[in-house]
């Protein structure tokens, strides 16, 4: 890849604060899209990480809602992401906000570098015309603007909002005439069809201190919130965890209604480089490709007579006969059937597994935690069988059960147990009890994953059963 020198300091910001709806059930709450590898052996947020390599960017900057501090601290590591900052959102409010917190942030180090907004969840399928259009809008930026990233179309799309050209700016793109909400397909075909509308992409640059500018121009609160909610900031770990009191307060609006539309500074550099929101399943199938008969498959699936279907099978067999235009997507505890026309309103049905307090919108049967993940195998009235995997290093909390016991087998790897006034090693087929009310520990001391299967049994087994009197990781 072509190394492009940074004329003044670039700060890459990436929003990582999805939620996690459009995808379901692939993606949950607890583990959105973002983190998730769509396209590729690497999760989205590592690709948006390794995207970066070659401009000369500063350490990213990552803003990521407070739930998912350990899988974006795990994954950044993983893809040897060094020194990024990660600044926990205690809530979502929108990208004004977020956006905020960086420049904020950057101006309290004394800095007022050009930001590089990019959402951690969107695909680029040519990095190189990524980085080239980068460097456009940083001659932008560096002149003034406040600048945006226009796609150039592919199709007349109605998903998408789109930004009209205005005044040319020369090579590096043009003035911003206006923003447009999704059209209608009649409407989405004139735009694509005058050659002056691109894609609203929602990836930026602009300078912190102009951005801080007109922020406070048009939408003081936001700035009085963020300023604050900064001031009340405490580290954790490697964290930042702003007052969630004051970001509270801050207007939940994205930077588009904040600023990009009633600024007169902003501008569009065209970006043509394979990139997608992956905001549905059929917007995925557009990534991933398709076969003879124009089906997208990915994992156990076989197919007959079908046409035209996207689908997506995770840890069980998926057959279909005589299927047109369907998406298909099948988990551990879930499966989704949509026609691929209406695969947007999978958010729907969302909202009505919140409604009915289900639980299958939150998490996958596999839990992550930030020493490794567990996944429930089966459950009981008095018992519950659980797969446990715990990372190299890893230590999990010194605790206790109020309501139940636990039996340890050990199915690879090493363990290091603490139970009561006990230390001792757990190898390979060898197992351990650990008793109501015994404070106990466990530990990976090995290189490789530690792999467990644990049966709890008791009266009460539930997660909030867990009294914590030591955790490396801070929590209560």
């Amino acid at each position: 890849m072509e190394h492009t020198q940074s004329r003044t300091e670039l700060q890459p910001v990436i929003l990582a604060g999805g939620s996690g709806t459009r995808l379901w059930p692939v993606s949950r709450s607890h583990y959105p899209k973002q983190f998730l590898p769509l396209t590729g052996e690497q999760t989205l947020l590592q690709q948006t990480a390794e995207r970066l390599d070659g401009l000369g960017a500063s350490a990213p900057l990552v803003l990521a809602n407070v739930e998912h501090r350990f899988l974006a601290a795990e994954q950044l590591r993983a893809a040897g992401v060094e020194h990024a900052r990660i600044v926990l959102e205690p809530e979502g409010r929108n990208t004004a906000p977020a956006i905020a917190l960086a420049a904020l942030q950057a101006q309290a180090e004394g800095r007022d570098p050009l930001l590089l907004i990019l959402a951690a969840d969107h695909h680029i399928g040519d990095p190189e015309a990524f980085q080239a259009a980068v460097a456009r809008a940083m001659t932008l930026a560096e002149a003034g603007h406040l600048v945006t990233f226009g796609i150039v179309p592919t199709a007349a799309e109605t998903g998408y909002g789109y930004i009209q050209q205005g005044e040319s700016l020369g090579e590096a793109g043009a003035r911003v005439a206006r923003f447009v909400e999704k059209p209608d397909a009649a409407t989405a075909r004139e735009y694509v069809d005058s050659g002056d509308y691109l894609w609203n992409s929602g990836m930026f640059v602009f300078r912190a201190s102009l951005y801080m500018q007109e922020l406070q121009r048009f939408e003081p609160g936001i700035v009085e919130a963020c300023r604050a909610a900064l001031e009340g900031a405490r580290e954790d770990l490697d964290f930042l965890r702003v007052d969630p009191e004051a970001f509270a307060a801050a207007p939940n609006i994205s930077v588009d209604y904040a600023v990009m539309e009633r600024t007169e500074h902003a501008a569009v550099t065209p970006l043509a480089a394979g990139w997608s929101d992956i905001g549905s399943w059929s917007a995925l199938a557009g990534v991933r490709g398709v076969d003879e008969q124009g089906n997208t498959l990915r994992g156990d699936c076989l197919l007959e007579d079908s046409e035209g279907c996207v689908v997506d099978a995770d840890g069980l067999l998926v057959a279909g006969i005589g299927l047109r235009n369907l998406a298909v997507v099948a988990t551990r505890d879930a499966v989704l059937v949509a026609d691929r026309d209406r695969v947007q309103d999978v958010k729907l049905i969302v909202e009505r597994l919140k409604a009915d307090n289900r639980s299958e919108h939150v998490n996958h049967t596999a839990v992550y935690r930030p020493w490794g993940c567990y996944e429930s195998i089966d459950t009981g009235a008095r018992y519950q069988v659980k797969r446990i995997t715990v990372n190299p290093g890893a230590r999990l909390s010194l605790q206790m059960h109020h309501h139940r016991a636990e039996h340890w087998v050990v199915v690879s790897g090493t363990a290091r147990v603490t139970n009561g006034e006990q230390n001792y090693l757990v190898t390979e087929n060898e197992s351990t009890f650990i008793p109501i009310g015994q404070v106990h520990c466990l530990e990976n001391p090995g290189a490789l994953p530690l792999e467990l299967i644990e049966v709890q049994s008791g009266s009460y087994l539930g997660e909030d059963d867990i009294v914590r009197l030591e955790d490396v990781y801070g929590r209560a």
